[in-house]
């Protein structure tokens, strides 16, 4: 039925006011991400009569032969003659990205001293869990871990964190050598990313693990409550088997990759 509403022009009602009209000449070429775009995506190809190339990125939950190339990550285990398998997801930390950022923030990172380890801290989806005691137990470790190894900690949570975890957070890294981001002002995602000397990653985020990678430093992945999924799983054992990650164990090392 859904594919019938499709070629009724049904997708195309979907769209708001400020949307751009659905008429021809079509594109030459679709970039489409995530299942709720395949249907559009899939209209403007039928509506072309194929003369419109498309490209998928991440799995589209469909016959990726429907496209004419699909972008997938290689833990969704997606394979075809048209399907390039990513480690990872695909983001936006390039390597000229992340060196532009820590220029930006250079001055406003000079009275923090190195080594300066960054860590993203995510938050509950549905795997995983974060409560306000793993928040606080996360914050005590690392605070044993910046002054056990002579560390300065760069801390971001993510809209998931949540306010009160955010709290006991910073209750366990009270006195640590460490700056938490306050979710105001600018965000220094990226100029942290690209200034620090190693990173720690909660592991409910295959995008806040690759992105971390893309610094080509250290990645260490902190455990949350919870059982995780078999794509997760896979994703760590093959980020793991890369030598990209290393479980956080308190112990600071650095390596390459």
């Amino acid at each position: 039925a859904c594919w019938e509403w499709l070629k009724s022009g049904w997708v195309f009602s979907c769209l708001t006011n400020g949307s751009s009209d659905f008429s021809s000449p079509w594109p030459d070429l679709t970039i489409s991400c995530g299942s709720r775009a395949v249907p559009v995506a899939l209209a403007v190809r039928g509506a072309s009569a194929g003369l419109t190339r498309s490209i998928h990125v991440q799995n589209p939950t469909i016959n990726p032969k429907q496209f004419d190339l699909v972008i997938a990550p290689a833990h969704d285990q997606l394979d075809g003659a048209n399907v390039f398998q990513t480690h990872g997801a695909v983001g936006r930390a390039t390597a000229e990205r992340l060196v532009q950022e820590a220029a930006a923030w250079r001055d406003r990172l000079a009275n923090f001293p190195r080594p300066r380890v960054m860590v993203l801290i995510g938050g509950s989806n549905g795997r995983y869990q974060l409560g306000p005691a793993r928040a606080y137990a996360i914050g005590a470790a690392l605070k044993t871990f910046a002054v056990a190894n002579n560390l300065f900690l760069l801390v971001t949570p993510s809209r998931r964190t949540g306010v009160e975890n955010l709290e006991q957070l910073r209750r366990g890294l009270d006195d640590a050598p460490a700056t938490v981001w306050d979710m105001t002002g600018d965000n220094p995602y990226y100029g942290w990313l690209g200034s620090a000397d190693g990173v720690i990653v909660t592991e409910d985020s295959v995008n806040m693990v690759t992105e971390a990678c893309a610094t080509g430093r250290p990645v260490y992945i902190l455990p949350l409550d919870g059982k995780g999924s078999a794509k997760f799983h896979r994703f760590h054992r093959a980020m793991q088997a890369e030598g990209y990650t290393r479980p956080f164990k308190g112990q600071w090392e650095k390596w390459t990759y």
